[in-house]
Parts: C-alpha cells; sequence; structure tokens
C-alpha cells in the first residue's frame, strides 16, 4: 500500500510538472468555463424562469452550480486523452517496465487532473463572484459543495481513464469522452428547472447523478431561487447524500474497471 501511494504520487508529480510546461493546456481549460459563465448569464439571464422568479440575479445563482459541476465533469475528456497520449507514445510501456504498482501510473493521472479541475475551479468561483454570483450559506457548507464536485470530478476522472485506454489515438479519446457527456449534462437540471422538462426527460434528470450533485451544491451554496419546487425524486429530496453515494459509486466501478483495462492494454 505504501509502495502503491508513493508511486502515485511520483506519477502525479510528472503530470503537474508537464502541465507547468504546457501552460496553454491548463489556459484553454480555464477559457471555456469562463465563456459558459459569461454567456449563459447574459443572453439566458432573465429570459428563463426558475421557480417563480424571472429575475436575472436569481437565475445567476441557479445557474453556477451547473457550471461548475459541468467544468468538472468535462474535465474527463482531457484525462481520457492524457492517458491515449501516453499509450501512443509508448509512455505506459516504459512505467511497465520500472518495479512500481500497476494501478499508479492510472492513480497518479487521476490525482494530477484532480489538482487541475480544483484551480479551474477557484479561478471560476472568482469569475462568477465578479459577475454578480453570491452564496447565502455558512463557510463551511460552501467548502463542502465544492468538495461534492471535485468527488464528482475525480470520479468521473476514472471514466475518462478507461476511455482512453480503450482506443487507439488522443483525437479519439477526446470525441469518446465527450460525446457522452452532452445529454448527461443537457438532460439535468443544470441550466434549466427540471419540474418543467418533458416527463420521460424529468426522471432521467432527477435520477442523473450529474443533477444529484447541481442539486445538492445548490442547497449548499443557498442558491435555490424563490419559489423553487424540489422533484419528489428521492435523489432530490436527498442530494448530498445521493451525490456522496453516486460518486463513489462510479469511482469504484470505474477504477476497477480501467485498472483491469491498464493491465490487459498494456500486457
Amino acid at each position: 500500500m505504501r509502495q502503491s501511494v508513493r508511486d502515485s504520487l511520483v506519477v502525479a508529480k510528472r503530470n503537474l510538472i508537464r502541465m507547468v510546461r504546457i501552460p496553454e493546456v491548463v489556459l484553454f481549460g480555464l477559457i471555456q468555463p469562463v465563456m459558459f459563465v459569461i454567456l449563459f448569464t447574459y443572453v439566458f439571464g432573465g429570459s428563463i424562469q426558475v421557480g417563480g422568479s424571472l429575475s436575472s440575479q436569481d437565475y445567476r445563482n441557479f445557474l453556477m452550480a451547473g457550471i461548475f459541476a459541468q467544468t468538472v465533469t468535462f474535465a474527463t475528456a482531457g484525462a481520457g486523452a492524457g492517458i491515449a497520449d501516453d499509450m501512443h507514445k509508448g509512455l505506459i510501456d516504459r512505467f511497465r517496465s520500472l518495479p512500481m504498482a500497476r494501478g499508479a501510473v492510472l492513480t497518479g493521472r487521476t490525482i494530477a487532473d484532480l489538482a487541475q479541475t480544483a484551480l479551474t475551479l477557484v479561478v471560476l468561483a472568482g469569475v462568477a463572484l465578479l459577475l454578480g454570483w453570491r452564496t447565502h450559506e455558512n463557510f463551511g457548507k460552501i467548502l463542502a459543495g465544492f468538495g461534492l464536485l471535485l468527488l464528482l470530478g475525480y470520479a468521473f476522472s476514472w471514466i475518462g481513464a478507461l476511455i482512453g485506454l480503450s482506443v487507439r489515438t488522443p483525437e479519439a479519446a477526446t470525441s469518446g469522452g465527450l460525446i457522452w457527456l452532452f445529454p448527461l449534462t443537457f438532460i439535468s437540471n443544470a441550466f434549466v428547472d427540471s419540474n418543467k422538462l418533458p416527463t420521460f426527460f424529468r426522471h432521467i434528470a432527477e435520477w442523473n447523478p450529474f443533477s444529484t450533485t447541481v442539486q445538492a451544491c445548490r442547497e449548499l451554496f443557498g442558491n435555490l431561487p424563490p419559489g423553487f419546487k424540489t422533484p419528489d425524486a428521492w435523489p432530490m429530496q436527498h442530494p448530498v447524500l445521493a451525490s456522496v453515494l453516486w460518486s463513489v459509486l462510479i469511482l469504484l466501478v470505474f477504477r476497477t474497471l480501467a485498472v483491469r483495462k491498464y493491465r490487459s492494454a498494456a500486457a
């Protein structure tokens, strides 16, 4: 166990150094979510009713949890592309020749991606505050909300790792990492009140792990708009617990599958 932890941290350090030496990767990762915040705030603010309010300020507060969650999940595509690139260049074969824990390569990569995601959230939260986003709960609950976002992002990074190990090129990993994220994030409560969705899509949104984390963050940030009716589905009634359960389940399942795939793909 000690060797596995040590090897994972060494690989994580390698990936963090690589990010510092290629700053455009981090920069572009920051630009996209900032664009989403600005566009959704000023294009849709005041046009979409949430709860009983058409206020642009209420929509801005409602929106930010969805943007935060979208940011951490979209980082999945980058994680998959990075692992696919290492496979394509033969770096994974070099790691295999070293006396190191097998799962350390993937764990180190996902830890580094988590650090980049945390940096992105800090910058994004600063931009959101400048644009007028406000929280209405104590500091502990706000930190808990961001903790749930990072847990969801880390769990999803293992889905990206599995995709990266299952394709032949980084380009394919990027496409494969995004194609399933769009329905996941848009059939949800991220940008609109899920109560207003058609019945079929509403049920999907209410049991969506992405929606669950968004709902949990809105409660922890105090960003539920006036007159908002919480859906009756269990995950929406107990979003914090449901978010933790979903994230842990995804993490356990996809870490197991990714490590197994790594062993067979590198064999």
